[in-house]
């Protein structure tokens, strides 16, 4: 029974993240950070690669169980969310401010040790803050689409680094990795890639192999740094992420202007309070969840 709810448990975590990957302006980090798993998740990701043969066997399971749910969660998002945000793109906007407007106060109670006392580690919020609106003012600025069809070594290295980037932005709290792609031109793209895959199209693979590699190689250099600052800058860290939480709500608003037809931004004629205030019931539902689970597989 035991395992049987640490499998629900890391299904659940790996669902939602994906989720949260699959759409812009939203980060699969945060919500490893609102559940709780945020540091176990980055250390099984380090041992993977760096750890001896107990840990990196310990780790691979522990990232298979969490990878079930992302892959169900992200082929659930390409094929159904995408079309739900181009035709909804203000209620989804709304639900996930509620997430995160919900989820800060979550966070600041988890991580109270670290925080309560050391509050010069503010300037690492603002720091946290300032990069996650550069990467959205950027999106605005550079955003267009490349042609990833042109299958030679350019298109290669281009879609490589996009992918590098894009996950060590994907698991910051409040940086998109799906935003990162949007700057590079290559999010619609690789989704289109990925649905045609999904309809047994292979000549979409070699690309799809360019960039996993890309992913794999961000998890090697980018992991090892995020692991030493949770454990040896603990409170400059989470300082750091909350600060892009709370700006990844202005990435949010932002979003409806990087759709492939460009609408407004989200203001107060276009919020919608229903959906923000589903968004923190989900959270509030998440968060007693992970709760009772947790507590119950003890």
């Amino acid at each position: 029974m035991k395992k049987i709810k640490e499998y629900i448990i890391n299904f659940i975590n790996g669902f939602c993240m994906a989720l949260a990957d699959s759409v812009p302006g939203v980060s699969g980090g945060t919500v490893a950070f609102i559940l709780g798993f945020y540091d176990k998740f980055i250390t099984a990701l380090d041992d993977l690669f760096r750890g001896n043969i107990e840990n990196k066997k310990k780790a691979l399971v522990y990232l298979f169980k969490i990878a079930i749910g992302w892959i169900f969660g992200f082929i659930l998002a390409v094929l159904f969310l995408a079309n739900l945000f181009d035709k909804h793109i203000y209620e989804m906007s709304s639900l996930f401010i509620g997430f995160i407007v919900f989820a800060i106060p979550i966070v600041i109670k988890e991580e109270k040790e670290s925080l309560k006392g050391k509050y010069h580690n503010l300037i690492f919020a603002l720091l946290g803050a300032l990069l996650v609106i550069l990467v959205t003012y950027l999106n605005r600025v550079v955003g267009g689409t490349f042609n990833i069809d042109n299958f030679n070594l350019g298109t290669i290295l281009y879609v490589f680094l996009a992918a590098m980037l894009a996950f060590s932005a994907m698991i910051l709290p409040g940086i998109s990795g799906s935003t990162i792609l949007l700057i590079f031109g290559i999010y619609i793209p690789i989704v289109t890639k990925i649905k045609a895959l999904l309809s047994l199209d292979f000549t979409a693979l070699p690309i799809l192999i360019v960039f996993g590699l890309g992913v794999i190689f961000g998890v090697i250099y980018f992991i090892k740094l995020l692991r030493k600052c949770l454990d040896k800058r603990r409170s400059a860290t989470v300082y750091c992420i909350l600060g892009m939480m709370i700006a990844s709500i202005y990435s949010i608003v932002m979003g409806p202007t990087t759709l492939d037809v460009p609408l407004n931004y989200l203001s107060f004629n276009t919020f919608n309070i229903l959906y923000f205030i589903l968004g923190g019931l989900i959270i509030f539902s998440l968060e007693g969840l992970k709760n009772f689970l947790v507590k119950d597989n003890k």
